[in-house]
């Protein structure tokens, strides 16, 4: 029986974006995309695309996974409408940096038990929770395009007209 090999994910440093409603995680992969690790959160709100675009540009990231949260049927709610809404808005303010959307179910709880798991109190698990989440939602990403060998989750596509830019 022949060991079937990963493809190769694309080359170069992505960021993992997990926006909550209060703190937006940021992670990073590595230039090979192999790992992922937290790297930030800025606040959610006023001037939070204008940071999040300087750690695109900081780190020469040449793509932006963002987190689109469905329930465990897969169906999207209210907070997916304003994770799509994010994400075109991110997607106009980097273009032509690419961005996806990618499924984070998960992303949280499992970030959450890792901390835990680390020895950080809930308290101190809050001030890191929304970047490790950010991060186990990139490295899903970079290990679903390992597996599949194409680019994971969905481009966010600009739209015709109109400013996208919400929080600029």
């Amino acid at each position: 029986m022949l060991a079937r090999t990963a493809a190769p994910v694309r080359s170069g440093v992505r960021l993992g974006i997990d926006p909550g409603s209060v703190r937006v995680g940021i992670a990073r992969s590595d230039p090979a995309g192999i790992l992922a690790s937290p790297l930030a959160f800025v606040r959610r709100g006023k001037g939070d695309l204008k940071q999040i675009a300087a750690f695109v540009r900081d780190t020469e990231a040449v793509e932006v996974i963002v987190g689109l949260p469905t329930s465990l049927s897969g169906r999207e709610g209210a907070a997916a409408v304003t994770a799509r809404e994010f994400a075109r808005a991110l997607a106009s303010r980097l273009a032509p940096v690419p961005v996806r959307l990618v499924d984070e179910r998960f992303t949280t709880a499992l970030a959450h038990g890792a901390l835990r798991q680390g020895g950080r109190d809930s308290k101190a698990r809050r001030q890191t929770v929304d970047a490790a989440a950010a991060a186990v939602l990139l490295q899903a990403a970079l290990d679903a395009e390992r597996a599949s060998g194409r680019p994971p989750g969905e481009l966010v596509e600009l739209g015709v007209g109109g400013n996208e830019e919400t929080n600029a």
